[in-house]
């Protein structure tokens, strides 16, 4: 009879035990999971304000001798877009339309946008996403790539504006896209195999990737060091086009 008091006691002890201890795992696990929604909507907070913030504002849009570029988004990424061929630069001289499936030699324009290598390769549509490729876009600091697209016209909207520049901002731009390939013997990295569609394709890119340092975040830096309208810094896409309205 007393051995079987001290079973239950014993064994109600670690029932207690094993509670609390549950109860204190759950505890800390609720309070991280709060200090990191925290963590988050500050984080957006600040991003949004520091992409309302302009940079170069002293930017007047050239009328005379002027270079046409545009900055085209897909609703998320942002791409900078620049005649393919011109008397300042020739861009078949680094990237290769003919190496797209069309082939097509009537291109007029060239579009860059760098990002996270995975990310692109893994995400051809929004329906191809998945939750591991997101996590590790967002909190690894990953490979990028260049996604390269050509087009024949562009028509100005809501997500692709017309910026008349000079030629020295142009030249500045020029210097900033092509320094972000990668390059082996002074030559451009194509991504055999690698596009969306017909008129596009990818190569190997300078730089990383992290929540701290997006697409947008390369596009806008480019903008910013050819001494054209930006935000201080953005992660976002309208944190451009905000600055272009």
């Amino acid at each position: 009879m007393l051995e079987d008091k001290w079973t239950i006691s014993m064994l109600s002890s670690r029932f207690k035990f094993l509670t609390m201890s549950v109860i204190k795992l759950l505890r800390k696990l609720l309070k991280f999971g709060f200090y990191l929604i925290l963590f988050f909507i500050g984080y957006f907070v600040i991003m949004l304000m520091v992409s309302c913030i302009p940079y170069n504002t002293d930017f007047k849009s050239c009328d005379t001798n002027a270079v046409e570029i545009y900055i085209l988004s897909n609703g998320v990424h942002t791409d900078l877009v620049m005649p393919l061929k011109n008397e300042m630069k020739d861009w078949t001289e680094i990237v290769e339309p003919n190496k797209t499936k069309s082939q097509d030699s009537t291109f007029q324009y060239v579009s860059f946008g760098w990002g996270d290598k995975g990310f692109y390769l893994e995400t051809p549509t929004w329906s191809d996403l998945k939750t591991s490729t997101a996590l590790k876009a967002m909190f690894f600091i990953n490979t990028t790539a260049m996604h390269v697209s050509f087009y024949k016209n562009l028509k100005e909207s809501e997500h692709c504006k017309k910026i008349c520049i000079s030629k020295q901002h142009y030249e500045l731009l020029v210097q900033y896209i092509t320094k972000s390939f990668k390059l082996n013997n002074a030559k451009t990295l194509l991504i055999e195999g690698a596009s969306y569609g017909d008129n596009d394709i990818f190569y190997d890119a300078k730089g990383t990737y992290s929540m701290f340092y997006t697409c947008n975040s390369w596009a806008n830096e480019g903008l910013k060091d050819a001494g054209l309208k930006s935000s201080l810094w953005t992660l976002f896409d309208w944190g451009i086009f905000f600055h272009y309205r």
